[in-house]
């Protein structure tokens, strides 16, 4: 809010609605900033700034979303939240672009149907002469906290019993006094086109409370940084020796260790922003457009022995629970920082639609574009958006710009679509496969597919699985029209802040990277930008003069 208006011009406070799973900290950051929370029994159903749960919004609740008001989730997001999924989308993006950019999560097999492709990887090693065997971790793919894990060197001790990833355990962490730990780094999507990315400069530096010890692999205390599981253990009050009491630090004081220890960091973060864009363009294009929302992600990051950065997972609604001195400074500062992020104006406290009824995008990206017709459109609407044709909906009318920005360094243009789509598109698979999914279920086929499966060799039922949601259009989506200006962009100059707090801009990083997420999402594009930035941040004599071909005979 700092950046259009002063605070004091504010008429009537900003309101929040909270579901009753979030943390506590939500509530006591909204109350010190002058909120107030929502009344379901005095006030309209409207009449509230935030919605903040820990669980996906209804599209409905996208769909009828209000200027003044914004959401903390994007709808889809669990494509890069839950594990398996994950190393789905990142095995497809390193066949894609290839491994010179997609080398930063270990290798993965998802069981029960990764099981032969795992034994034999297995069983290549072991007989392989002279190379020691590999140590493996296998997690249950949605489960978080530490919860069901098993490290496993020798076959005959893995054992589950629901979905599991099973991956390469990283065996030569990077060790402070003995301790492995790692990075929870967290990350804000302000939005998904165009891709705006933010990451958080403080963060959480998570131990394990016992040295780590290859031969005590059932030893949580050692292997694992959770604090979920750390706090209980027997260490964890105890004054560890280069560590301290706790199982925690701040970004702050480990980036005074490292710079102690005569290392710099500087080419350690670029690179783990690299995997944070990286990871993210696996599921941009398939992500719904959708108005006034914001993600924000827990990106979990190991540091090898050799300094390298390794993605382990990533978290939708990382806690916020206060457990310790470390959080307090780290996550109420964070909370705060995200609301100046949500860059509220002063007639978002009236809660009051003056323009034309406003109806946010319910459709994917890739079926339904939306419309900003000149006579509807409102008159504060930025110049950052750019145009979209439409397709399946409506097959003559072109759409105008969704992302556009004016000044600065982003160059200013206007672009003409006049391409029409067909009237009657040619059937292809994906479309007869999305005929068949509407067809109505013949009662065989409802009593078949309402039987539950068991893992071959399971010895318990499975965990239900959290499935993602494949949302198809209708033909009544296609009049929603996108009015809602960009809530991310300053008014000054019509472009993302490049700093709010402890946030950084980190996408879009130059003129190209924008240009290339304009008009829907040019993955390739930014693919080679992103190239380019890593060559330049090598020292001069690991640069590389010429192009390599793994990235430039992609498809």
């Amino acid at each position: 809010m700092a950046y259009d208006h002063d605070a004091e011009d504010i008429l009537k406070p900003l309101v929040f609605r909270l579901h009753e799973s979030v943390p506590e900290a939500v509530r006591e950051v909204l109350l010190e900033r002058g909120w107030s929370e929502f009344d379901e029994q005095e006030q309209d159903e409207a009449d509230w700034n935030l919605y903040w749960q820990n669980s996906p919004f209804r599209m409905t609740d996208h769909r009828s979303i209000k200027p003044w008001q914004r959401l903390n989730h994007y709808p889809e997001t669990v494509r890069i939240t839950r594990k398996d999924y994950l190393a789905r989308h990142l095995k497809r993006m390193k066949g894609i672009y290839g491994p010179s950019l997609y080398e930063f999560s270990p290798v993965a097999f998802i069981m029960p149907n990764d099981y032969v492709k795992f034994i034999a990887e297995y069983t290549k090693e072991r007989q392989s002469q002279g190379r020691k065997p590999s140590y493996w971790i296998c997690k249950p793919v949605d489960l978080s906290r530490g919860r069901g894990i098993l490290i496993f060197q020798d076959i005959k001790d893995f054992v589950y019993d629901c979905m599991v990833i099973v991956q390469k355990y990283i065996s030569n962490p990077l060790l402070i006094s003995g301790y492995k730990w790692d990075l929870r780094l967290y990350v804000c999507v302000t939005s998904f086109c165009p891709l705006t990315i933010y990451t958080y400069e403080e963060g959480l530096v998570r131990f394990a409370t016992e040295k780590f010890d290859l031969g005590s692999l059932d030893n949580v205390y050692a292997h694992l940084t959770n604090t979920s599981i750390n706090k209980f253990g027997a260490s964890y009050k105890k004054n560890k020796e280069g560590i301290g009491r706790g199982c925690k630090w701040t970004f702050s004081k480990f980036r005074s260790y490292l710079r102690s220890q005569e290392v710099d960091d500087l080419l350690l973060w670029q690179r783990i922003n690299n995997i944070v864009m990286l990871t993210l363009l696996a599921i941009t294009p398939s992500v719904p457009l959708t108005s006034n929302c914001f993600e924000l992600f827990g990106f979990d990051i190991l540091i090898d022995d050799t300094f390298k950065p390794w993605l382990l997972e990533v978290n939708c609604s990382p806690a916020l629970r206060l457990d310790c001195s470390i959080d307090t400074i780290v996550k109420k500062r964070l909370l705060h920082d995200i609301i100046e992020l949500l860059n509220y104006k002063q007639t978002d406290t009236l809660r009051e639609n003056k323009e034309a009824v406003t109806k946010a995008s319910y459709a994917r990206r890739t079926h339904i574009p939306l419309t900003t017709q000149g006579e509807n459109a409102t008159d504060d609407a930025p110049d950052f958006l750019a145009s979209r044709q439409e397709s399946e909906c409506t097959a003559t009318s072109a759409v105008q710009s969704l992302l556009e920005v004016a000044g600065g360094s982003f160059k200013k243009e206007a672009i003409d679509m006049g391409k029409m789509a067909r009237t009657h598109p040619r059937k292809t698979l994906t479309s007869q496969l999305r005929e068949r999914m509407n067809r109505p279920k013949t009662s065989s086929q409802s009593k078949a597919t309402s039987k539950s499966k068991q893992l071959p060799g399971a010895r318990h039922p499975a965990h239900a699985s959290v499935q993602v949601t494949h949302w198809l259009p209708t033909a009544e989506l296609c009049n929603y029209k996108l009015t809602i200006p960009p809530y991310f962009l300053s008014t000054k100059d019509r472009r993302p802040f490049p700093r709010v707090g402890d946030f950084v801009l980190i996408f879009p990083f130059n003129d190209a990277a924008l240009e290339a997420s304009r008009n829907g999402i040019d993955v390739k594009s930014i693919i080679q930008e992103i190239h380019k930035l890593m060559n330049k941040q090598l020292p001069p004599g690991q640069q590389k003069v010429k192009k390599r071909k793994d990235y430039l005979t992609f498809r």
